[in-house]
């Protein structure tokens, strides 16, 4: 199956980045490379891209999509969470753009064995990295019926959070839960009848909890942002694509914060802290797809663009 992904909020994206064309500008999830691709479009004889995903079929797929910019593009296999080490092993110090894509690529969600989607019955798998040799499954199998509800109830927002996991440890003392068409089962056995006839798919958000447990997506982001503002050129920008509310949370607080970091007491006459600011966040509100984006790809709805400029 070929490595499919339609770029969300494309050229907003783009646009926020102020793209000079001898600039250098890191892709921290490469995907596809369909924002990498319109940076390099418009990247002049000394521009650079560098390209960061832990994806194997991501950099094999962005690899052949860039291959007429190969003279500008650097592509790593890792995780943005590294881009320090990453930048500092290619010699540079400091950028003029960091841009994250932080969805399940459609690749993802529609190669059923990697184990992501909730439609199709397979193994349980749902690694970004598929060097790591924990998978979904083993959490399934192994943490507790409190651990379970806790990445449940905060990863996934899932009210039935409680009894999913209980019905989830109930089952595996019969025999453990390797497919995701097991786990499917025992998620709908958990959750009333009358709910499951008038919302969405029972599994959505129990899968989206064991995904961002697994693949530690809300720490990686938490513990990056501030390292990337860092790393910086003055004017350079950050602009983060999230698609839920946890993500959009985290971005928009490490945003605020390192817009104002003062730490003082408010009723302070001055600040006594020395805490400076880094930037500015240049959205006060989200930039979302407009209604023809959604109505064209239907997974950019939930799509939203902060972004934040170094000064």
């Amino acid at each position: 199956m070929m490595f499919e992904h339609k770029s969300v909020l494309l050229e907003e994206t783009i646009e926020s980045l102020n793209i000079k064309p001898d600039g250098i500008y890191v892709d921290g999830t490469l995907g596809g490379g369909g924002h990498a691709l319109e940076v390099c479009k418009r990247l002049g004889e000394h521009g650079k891209m560098i390209g960061i995903d832990q994806d194997a079929d991501a950099i094999a797929a962005a690899t052949e999509r860039l291959i007429g910019y190969k003279d500008k593009v650097i592509i790593v296999r890792s995780n943005y969470e590294n881009i320090r080490t990453v930048l500092q092993d290619l010699g540079i110090r400091k950028v003029d753009g960091i841009y994250l894509d932080l969805g399940v690529s459609s690749y993802q969600l529609d190669t059923a064995d990697r184990g992501f989607t909730y439609r199709e019955d397979a193994p349980l798998d749902m690694r970004m990295d598929q060097r790591k040799e924990e998978t979904a499954a083993d959490i399934v199998n192994t943490y507790s019926e409190f651990d379970l509800y806790r990445i449940i109830r905060d990863y996934g927002e899932d009210k039935f959070a409680k009894n999913i996991a209980k019905h989830i440890v109930k089952a595996r003392e019969e025999h453990p839960i390797e497919t995701t068409g097991q786990l499917i089962e025992i998620i709908k056995a958990a959750i009333p009848m009358k709910v499951r006839a008038v919302g969405g798919h029972p599994a959505k958000k129990t899968f989206q909890a064991i995904r961002i447990e697994l693949n530690h997506e809300l720490e990686v982001l938490n513990n990056s942002i501030d390292t990337m503002i860092e790393l910086l050129n003055p004017g350079g920008r950050l602009s983060i694509i999230t698609f839920h509310s946890l993500e959009d949370r985290i971005v928009k607080t490490r945003f605020r914060n390192n817009e104002n970091p003062c730490t003082c007491p408010p009723d302070f006459p001055v600040c006594v802290c020395g805490k400076e600011s880094r930037g500015r966040v240049v959205t006060r509100k989200p930039i979302v797809p407009s209604g023809e984006e959604m109505e064209e790809n239907k997974r950019s709805k939930s799509s939203k663009l902060r972004v934040f400029e170094r000064i």
